[in-house]
């Protein structure tokens, strides 16, 4: 099972999109600076999560969402304090 999903920090009023295996995991590598474009942003916090039963799917709807379209679409989807 793979994750994808997208992270809210309030600190720098952004978003990061990202996938995983393990979601608990990773969002503890995220708050805890381990992750090169989140580590100053922390604390983050998860406002929407994606399953997918391969990797390859996951990353395929990651890269969806950070192009133009992804990101117009998520612009839409998620409330106004998470743009």
């Amino acid at each position: 099972m793979y994750w994808v999903y997208v992270l809210w920090s309030k600190r720098l009023n952004k978003r990061y999109v990202g996938s995983t295996e393990n979601l608990q995991v990773r969002l503890r590598a995220h708050n805890a600076g381990h992750g090169k474009f989140t580590k100053g942003g922390v604390p983050r916090e998860i406002v929407r999560t994606e399953r997918f039963e391969t990797k390859r799917e996951a990353r395929k709807r990651e890269n969806s969402l950070k192009s133009g379209a992804g990101r117009s679409w998520l612009d839409q989807e998620l409330p106004d304090f998470y743009r």
